[in-house]
């Protein structure tokens, strides 16, 4: 069976909303990605704007501040009620593995 898009979030989806909770643009959220996931998470300007457009086409963000071709975004409540629910789901995985992974780490 074939996952319903945007059920659950990839990793640059989740630290793009993340970095979202606060007003920022392509260039900011670029930067805060990589800050807030250690450098783990690099995303480049292709794959930004197509998930920026992606989530401004449902709703999960908003548009906030257009100046020339600066565009500043910020997280919408249907975006929040995702990323909760993205990080609650991760936190149970943590939880289920918790038990066995400590019998062998």
């Amino acid at each position: 069976m074939a996952r319903e898009p945007l059920q659950t979030l990839t990793e640059p989806m989740y630290y793009i909303l993340l970095a979202l909770t606060e007003e920022c643009c392509g260039v900011d959220i670029m930067n805060k990605v990589e800050e807030l996931s250690g450098g783990r998470i690099r995303v480049g300007p292709g794959t930004l704007y197509a998930m920026l457009s992606r989530f401004e086409e449902k709703k999960i963000i908003r548009l906030t501040a257009e100046e020339g071709r600066r565009k500043s975004y910020i997280i919408a409540d249907i975006g929040i009620k995702m990323l909760t629910k993205e990080y609650e789901r991760l936190k149970t995985l943590v939880n289920d593995g918790a038990p066995y992974l400590s019998k062998i780490l």
